[in-house]
């Protein structure tokens, strides 16, 4: 059981009944006395609760050594051991150490006897007699406690499970394939120029000695080839799953004459290895078996590549699947603040229902934002590049950070003067950064530090280049630090030195990749011992070249030039019923005279007869063969001065809207009247 058990402050009460029929719950109880045993778990029979009980500490101990329990009822007076000693060595073990421990005794009631209870990791006492009302509330609030904190921790593990198997889907899949391919052809390099360990053998599995011809095994396996003369070598390091398979295809060997056998093996330094053994028979002059002869090879790289691809292939199926709810999300959102925003209009003389409208809907902005995280991590959104100022990201930053590492990591952060912006996706960098830091916490399991450095650099011109002025910004660790051969593969996606379950090998390859496409360079300095340092450099932001941020105006600045849609008719087409509805509300609210259309075939029929159009406001993504984007193409060749403006959750790859005016769903309606605005008018962002 975990250190936090019982420990969840802020979190919502899951349902108790659900959480009963879920989680199962063990108590131990111990106690010399069978009749004590016998009476207690009487009045504990819960059909949702195990009770597993234990006549002696021996036992005890042995049992929480095996299972995990919820509680441990245990008797102070027992012999060879009392229950304060027990308890002692309970709370030694990491795995037991927060177990909660309930003592039961008829004696030792005074208060020095109670407080060495407590001192021993009690939580509670009952005196015997055990009162049964007093005893069954005490244990239930243990329980139910702990089904709380299990299944606290089962949402965690599910949402952190859910953010990781969105981590760049599609470029590692292409990745994996052409690693796959680039490592069959070494290895069959390989086989071509260096030895090979070959073997012979006698054919009966109770004489299975190995004679190899030369020393390339012990490369492979770390034993000397003198070793594989004993019988029971390779038997003994057989891989327990494996053994019975591999052991029946040679007892047929005789009679097949042939067999490629693969299996795990345990080398020398304890690793495990996946092994090709191909053999086959030598047969004497009368055809009987006479001996063994077999090829090693080491397969465990082209396995775990194999392995890498069949992963991949899931992460793009998960994040397909996320684009889609993502996308549906966005609509529904769509719906909710629009209309919000729409019922603002009537309430502005009633200052505390509009103070709650402003609240559901800065709640629904906050669900816009994890969308907008999920579609980045399913590559279904391009970069959002906005300047980042260090001065107002570093301190939420940092303490995010404090948050998420624990109270082992001191964290430092040192700007530098006249720091330059940036221009960055600011939750994929902040996600980068996180993912530094995690890596970090991860290589100091016995607390240290983490310094975050930012400062600006001039890069001197050259033959090829102009001067520029870029941002170093330092992550380093007082970790355990990387050898040569680990940090030559760092940002090898799928590469990882953690056990199995405990990371995916993307966090960095992320990091690199994000880093690339925002125009920058990230290195990794590294020593055993030492700790690890990353920096990460990216262009400052030339302000000279940036187009104004009207999107970001104060909500204010946009009201005071609301437009005017007086005499104007926009065609909105939209295949959401709800998601139409609210937008033909919002313009006319403005105004407009509205004409809608729920796919590209309505809409082109009503341009035909329709001649005095001011709009067309299209959705991108519709059911059929006409998406928005091929509307407004077929629109801007038929009638070319049409001004259409597009609106969307997400965007395909492969959808291209950049010859068009786009607003991004959800969307508040000052920043729909600032898009309006620009597209009557026929400006373009450059």
């Amino acid at each position: 059981m975990s250190s936090d058990a019982g420990h969840c402050p802020g979190t919502a009460s899951p349902d108790p009944l659900a959480i009963r029929a879920e989680i199962p719950a063990k108590i131990l109880i111990v106690d010399d006395d069978r009749r004590n045993l016998l009476a207690a778990s009487e009045i504990l029979a819960d059909p949702a609760v195990d009770l597993v009980l234990a006549d002696s500490p021996e036992e005890a101990l042995r049992r929480t050594l095996r299972e995990e329990f919820a509680l441990i009822l245990l008797d102070v007076q027992m012999p060879r051991m009392d229950g304060y000693e027990v308890a002692a060595l309970i709370r030694s073990r990491p795995r037991t150490s927060c177990v909660p421990i309930l003592f039961l005794t008829a004696h030792n009631k005074e208060d020095m006897h109670i407080f060495r209870g407590y001192s021993a990791g009690a939580v509670d006492y009952v005196f015997k007699p055990i009162q049964p009302l007093v005893l069954k509330s005490k244990v239930d609030v243990f329980v139910d406690l702990y089904r709380k904190t299990e299944e606290i921790k089962r949402k965690a593990a599910a949402e952190k499970q859910l953010l990781l198997e969105n981590l760049r889907v599609r470029g590692e899949k292409l990745e994996a394939e052409q690693a796959l391919r680039r490592r069959e052809e070494h290895q069959a390099a390989v086989l071509r120029g260096l030895p090979i360990a070959l073997y012979t053998s006698p054919v009966g599995l109770e004489d299975r000695r190995l004679h190899f011809t030369n020393d390339s095994i012990e490369r492979i396996t770390g034993f000397s080839r003198g070793s594989f003369a004993d019988s029971g070598l390779w038997e003994s390091r057989l891989d327990p799953e494996d053994s019975e398979r591999v052991l029946r295809e040679l007892r047929t060997l005789a009679e097949t004459g042939a067999a490629a056998l693969e299996y795990r093996w345990r080398n020398a330094d304890g690793t495990e290895r996946h092994i090709l053994d191909q053999v086959v028979v030598n047969r004497a002059e009368d055809g009987t078996a006479a001996e063994l002869f077999g090829m090693w090879f080491d397969v465990t790289e082209r396995k775990e590549l194999e392995l890498s691809l069949q992963h991949a292939s899931k992460l793009e199926a998960v994040g397909r699947l996320t684009g889609g709810i993502a996308h549906d999300f966005n609509n529904m959102l769509s719906i909710v603040i629009g209309n919000l925003d729409l019922a603002k209009g009537s309430l502005q003389d009633n200052e505390k229902a509009l103070r709650r409208v402003e609240n559901a809907i800065e709640g629904a902005h906050r669900c816009a934002e994890l969308t907008s995280r999920l579609l980045a991590f399913s590559r279904r959104s391009p970069l959002q590049p906005r300047a980042l100022d260090f001065a107002s990201f570093i301190p939420g930053l940092t303490k995010l950070l404090a948050r998420t590492l624990g109270e082992r990591i001191t964290i430092s952060a040192d700007l530098g003067d006249g720091l330059p912006e940036i221009c960055v996706d600011h939750a994929q960098f902040e996600a980068a950064l996180i993912n530094l830091a995690v890596n970090a916490r991860d290589a100091m399991p016995e607390g240290g530090t983490l310094g975050i450095r930012v400062e600006g650099r001039d890069v001197p011109a050259s033959e090829d280049a102009e001067g520029t002025r870029c941002v170093d910004i330092t992550v380093a660790d007082t970790g355990t630090g990387m050898p040569p051969a680990i940090l030559a593969r760092v940002f090898e996606p799928f590469f990882t030195t953690k056990e199995v379950g405990k990371g995916t090998g993307l966090g960095l390859s992320m990091v690199y990749g994000f880093v690339q496409q925002s125009g920058g360079t990230i290195t990794v300095d590294s020593n055993p011992g030492q700790g690890t340092r990353f920096v990460v450099t990216l262009p400052a932001l030339d302000r000279t070249i940036i187009p104004s941020e009207s999107a970001e105006r104060p909500a204010s600045d946009v009201a005071a030039n609301a437009v005017n849609g007086a005499g104007k008719v926009v065609l909105v087409v939209e295949d959401d019923a709800d998601v139409r509805s609210t937008i033909i509300s919002t313009l006319e609210a403005l105004a407009f005279t509205v004409l809608s259309a729920q796919d590209g075939s309505e809409a082109l029929g009503i341009l035909e007869r329709e001649r005095d159009i001011a709009l067309v406001f299209s959705d991108v993504n519709m059911p059929g063969t006409m998406s928005g984007i091929d509307l407004g193409h077929v629109i801007r060749r038929q009638w070319p001065q049409m001004p259409i403006l597009l609106t969307s959750g997400y965007l395909e790859e492969d959808q291209d809207a950049s010859d068009f005016d786009l607003l991004f769903k959800p969307y508040r309606t000052d920043e729909l009247i600032e898009t309006l605005r620009v597209s009557l008018c026929g400006i373009r962002a450059a």
